[in-house]
């Protein structure tokens, strides 16, 4: 049997290894970016330059891995989309806005193309060994006519609905926890080497110990669940925590800037009856509480 031509727009670092993989594993690819000579590895490697965005529609299942929504949205336009024959399927991996997300997905319905939201997780070397993590949101029969790309794409495919902006909002939360991450070493870090520690020793126990991916299993778990009691670690005893590190950064001329704001997230947990007595996790109660009503 005959392999549909794919198409793939989009040939940054992680579109280029995201192509090069679909072309390894057989597929036929035609290729367009918007600086041409972006996809000159990918032509050399056995690709077909399409000369512009309409060509690659036009193999009516395409795939793209675009910088941002501007990009997107002048790539993805009503009149590229005519390129389209009927019952096309776009599955797109950028990471978009949910409102970008919402209007790409009128506009390829008002053509008449199917689309997924499929943003991926991992970086390049993920993507040339078709490892990565892809979520992907869309109709189920749009996810199912995809999931046999996905799975040269990815190691594990996870759905999470019928609208593609979920797609795209699990990807925002998940580099949301990233941020802090980084935010989180570079103070940590930071403080430990003003104390006259060596920061990748520092790094090397942090890991071996605390951050294996045990806090986020285990307290993402209890979070999610609600689960705060009996408590492990409580509410006090992180706020005493907290102000250990404070008393360390004043005492070592280091500024912590996300330091105020935990401090009066443990600080309301603490005024509340209702969570005071609980696992420390329950911090997450007064971010939930500031969420606006419908």
């Amino acid at each position: 049997m005959t392999m549909p031509q794919l198409g793939f727009l989009g040939l940054g670092t992680m579109g280029a290894a995201m192509a090069r993989h679909l072309l390894d594993s057989g597929h036929s690819i035609r290729v367009w970016n918007r600086t041409a000579s972006a996809a000159d590895a990918v032509v050399d490697a056995g690709a077909e330059r399409a000369e512009n965005a309409g060509e690659a529609i036009a193999t009516g299942l395409f795939f793209s891995m675009l910088s941002n929504d501007d990009a997107a949205e002048a790539t993805f336009t009503a009149e590229s989309l005519t390129a389209a024959p009927a019952g096309s399927l776009h599955v797109c991996h950028s990471t978009l806005s949910l409102a970008a997300t919402d209007r790409l997905v009128e506009v390829h319905r008002q053509a008449g193309v199917e689309y997924v939201a499929a943003p991926v997780l991992g970086r390049a070397n993920l993507a040339a060994s078709g490892t990565l993590n892809i979520v992907a949101a869309g109709s189920a029969s749009a996810v199912e006519r995809a999931k046999p790309y996905l799975d040269i794409l990815g190691k594990r495919t996870w759905v999470v609905g019928a609208q593609p902006r979920n797609a795209n909002l699990v990807k925002i939360g998940v580099n949301y926890n990233l941020i802090h991450a980084l935010q989180a070493l570079a103070e940590s870090v930071t403080l430990i080497e003003r104390g006259g520690v060596d920061g990748e020793t520092f790094v090397e126990i942090l890991t071996d110990a605390a951050f294996t991916g045990a806090a986020y299993t285990g307290y993402g778990a209890l979070i999610a669940r609600k689960a705060y009691s009996p408590p492990g670690f409580t509410v006090a005893l992180g706020l005493k925590d907290l102000a250990l590190t404070e008393q360390a950064a004043a005492a070592h001329g280091v500024t912590l800037p996300s330091a105020p704001v935990l401090r009066d997230v443990f600080e309301s947990a603490l005024a509340d009856p209702a969570l005071a007595g609980l696992d420390w996790s329950a911090i997450a109660e007064v971010t939930r509480g500031l969420v606006q009503p419908d």
